[in-house]
């Protein structure tokens, strides 16, 4: 290999360990990410850590679901005009992206990066949470086999799995009164790490009706966000069909009573009406015969 060819090579690598000195954080020097888990529809805030004040030094970035490359949300503490879902973010008084009714869809990589005389990067990762019941379920009733999905939506499998399987991350059910349903043979929950969901299915009593089950992602004895289901059988609550059914059965029996009973009101009123013009003639005839 030339000399100029090593010379190009080695420049390479220098810029490329220069970008990459741009991310460390800590003395350890190693990417440290911090995790935020926010329920889907709740607000969320993301921190920045030692951001000076007003903010003017701090850019905050975007990489994840909603975008197709690295986008800038805010640069020097002004929101930028053309960010997508502009209307829900904003700064604290503290730096830090607050984002008003999290979605899915704003999951993803954050970097909150502070310009002084040298550059530092807070890396958060964004896990949000959502509960849905199986898309095969036509009709919620007693005896029926249930299901519901808990998934944790992240920028990428691979994450979720280090998050459950190397940092202590867990998928747990509950009912109401804070029973983990794990351990109850009446539930099957089934776990997969690397599609960051959790299963929970069960055949349906009668006391379930109005019943609450909650799914939460912990790590030790601390919660980090949960998100709640509640199970209501339709029965107790006649749909519009049932209603319009019912309706239709009283407007048929109102016209039926209206057919049938009509012309018998007005038969006998005719015959009332002619046994008064009966009377008032034998009256008039007696008064004259007087």
């Amino acid at each position: 290999m030339q000399d100029g060819q090593r010379q190009k090579m080695a420049d390479k690598s220098l810029l490329g360990l220069i970008f990459l000195c741009s991310f460390l954080k800590g003395t350890s020097g190693a990417i440290t990410y911090l995790h935020v888990f926010s329920s889907d529809g709740e607000s969320v805030s993301l921190p920045c850590e030692n951001a000076l004040p007003n903010c003017t030094s701090t850019t905050w970035m975007y990489n994840g679901e909603s975008s197709s490359g690295t986008v800038v949300l805010f640069e020097e503490g002004m929101k930028r005009k053309d960010t997508e879902r502009r209307e829900r973010l904003s700064l604290g008084s503290d730096c830090s992206l607050n984002i008003y009714k999290a979605t899915t869809e704003d999951r993803g990589h954050y970097v909150c990066r502070k310009l002084n005389t040298e550059i530092y990067d807070d890396n958060v990762n964004l896990h949000v949470l959502h509960v849905s019941p199986s898309s095969t379920h036509t009709e919620i009733t007693p005896g029926r086999s249930f299901s519901l999905s808990c998934q944790l939506y992240d920028h990428d499998g691979y994450s979720c799995v280090r998050l459950f399987n190397k940092e202590g991350f867990e998928l747990v059910w509950k009912n109401k009164t804070d029973v983990n349903l794990q351990s109850d043979s009446r539930y099957q929950i089934s776990f997969s790490p690397e599609h960051c969901n959790s299963s929970l299915t069960t055949t349906l009593l009668d006391e379930d009706n109005n019943t609450q089950w909650r799914c939460e992602i912990t790590k030790g004895e601390d919660v980090q966000t949960s998100v709640r289901y509640t199970v209501t059988y339709l029965v107790n609550s006649p749909d519009s069909k049932t209603l319009s059914g019912l309706s239709l059965r009283v407007i048929i029996l109102i016209i039926e009573i209206a057919v049938f009973t009509t012309p018998t009101v007005i038969l006998l009123w005719i015959i009332c009406e002619r046994r008064a013009e009966d009377r008032r003639r034998g009256q008039d005839t007696q008064n004259t015969v007087m």
